[in-house]
């Protein structure tokens, strides 16, 4: 294996990565670099468990909470900001830990993305408009019209993808596999050490019940309730936060505060388990880490730095 020039934690929701990240980090004077699309906007610093004001003061951390909740972040946008981070921390004789659970940062973080133009969001939003007046089916309908490739792949129930490859469809004149099949650009330089977090079924989920059950006493409700009051669109990213939902459902009336916890931590627990799936097929972690953090572990990992 080549020398590390940056460190990658990938790991399901309340894994515990923030913390390996923040040990490394000071064992190693390195810094973390977020890869959680969540934790990029400023809105919902509890509920979406962002670095705590002692975790920021303990070593430095990047791309946490700088976004508003009105913007509608990219993956793209994200890989240019987070690989300019990684260069000038590197530029300081720093290590990078780069840190996170969506899968799509990851990937493009190893392997660069599709040179896909951007689509204007007014375009984008006359997509949304039109899949929601005649529903999932006939909106993957018409796009396999117009690209057969994607729409082949794809479900009538994922709608955030049917909508971004009409869109591109409809920004660019060119279907979205056609930009798919173009060479990827702007992956990271360098060599990964690829760490993935992956704790035993039940005790993550027992972590992710008790995570939220603190969140709620931190403050994650009144978090909640000042998003609402800014009567955003409800197809922005920020919207679709775990616990958003059903927490807004609460404070409606529509559903108790007991349900809204309730299905806060079952859809976490799905979306967990969606993580740890892709992070099995898709990530081929160097070190996999199922056990409880400790002074031997570190030093199986200064070892692989080594």
């Amino acid at each position: 294996m080549d020398a590390v020039t940056y460190i990658m934690i990938a790991g399901p929701t309340a894994s515990g990565k923030s913390q390996l990240a923040l040990d490394l980090a000071t064992r190693l004077g390195g810094e973390i670099i977020n890869a959680d699309s969540m934790q990029l906007y400023a809105d919902l610093s509890v509920l979406t468990a962002r670095p705590s004001p002692g975790d920021l003061a303990t070593a430095p951390h990047h791309l946490y909470g700088g976004l508003d909740a009105a913007h509608r972040a990219s993956v793209a946008e994200w890989l240019s900001q987070a690989a300019a981070k990684m260069k000038t921390v590197q530029k300081n004789g720093k290590m990078p830990i780069i840190i996170g659970g969506t899968g799509m940062y990851l990937d493009a973080a190893l392997h660069g993305i599709a040179a896909v133009p951007d689509v204007p969001p007014s375009v984008h939003e006359h997509c949304i408009d039109r899949h929601a007046r005649i529903g999932g089916a006939a909106f993957r309908a018409e796009l396999a019209a117009h690209d057969p490739v994607v729409a082949a792949r794809l479900n009538d129930g994922d709608s955030q993808r049917l909508i971004r490859a009409m869109g591109v469809v409809m920004a660019s004149g060119l279907p979205l596999s056609h930009w798919q099949s173009k060479p990827h650009v702007g992956a990271f330089e360098g060599t990964p050490l690829k760490i993935a977090v992956l704790l035993e079924r039940d005790h993550l989920y027992q972590r992710i019940n008790s995570r939220f059950d603190k969140m709620l006493v931190a403050g994650a409700v009144e978090e909640v309730s000042a998003l609402v009051a800014r009567q955003l669109n409800p197809s922005l990213p920020v919207m679709k936060a775990l616990g958003v939902s059903s927490i807004a459902a609460a404070l409606e009336g529509r559903i108790s505060m007991d349900e809204a916890a309730y299905r806060t931590k079952r859809d976490s627990r799905h979306y967990a388990k969606r993580q740890m799936t892709w992070l099995r097929n898709n990530y081929n972690a160097e070190m996999v880490i199922s056990e409880k953090l400790s002074e031997s572990l570190y030093q199986k990992i200064f070892s692989f730095i080594r």
